[in-house]
């Protein structure tokens, strides 16, 4: 009698978020200007909506509970783990020019975003 062998599951893809470090230095900046405590940093979320399906989200918060923390020139990004699902591997960037300024998430799960940008599809 032979015996039948499980196949080897693949460990599961580490979950990534990174800031570049302008984003970081100007986070840091706003955390400060914002008088924003230690336990302060940037939420980074996705929501249904727009055009396309799903939108982002960022608004200064502390850490909670189910939160998958990430850190940067020590300036700290929580994201639920829900929308991590959405942006792993994501990039999140700051970039000033004469058409403004703002910060913007290079995500590599994007399969289509609507015209104007705010909203996109993986």
């Amino acid at each position: 009698m032979s015996e039948t062998k499980n196949p080897v599951e693949a460990p599961p893809r580490p979950q990534q978020f990174s800031l570049t470090d302008k984003a970081a230095e100007k986070l840091k900046a706003l955390l400060e200007q914002e008088k924003k405590g230690p336990e302060f940093g940037l939420r980074v979320g996705v929501q249904g909506g727009g055009c396309s399906g799903l939108s982002y989200f960022m608004d200064f918060d502390a850490q909670k509970p189910d939160d998958r923390v990430f850190e940067h020139l020590g300036v700290k990004v929580f994201i639920d783990p829900k929308s991590i699902l959405y942006v792993s591997g994501s990039v999140l960037d700051y970039a000033e020019g004469l058409m403004g300024s703002g910060f913007a998430i290079k995500n590599p799960q994007v399969k289509g975003q609507c015209g104007c940008g705010s909203s996109f599809t993986v």
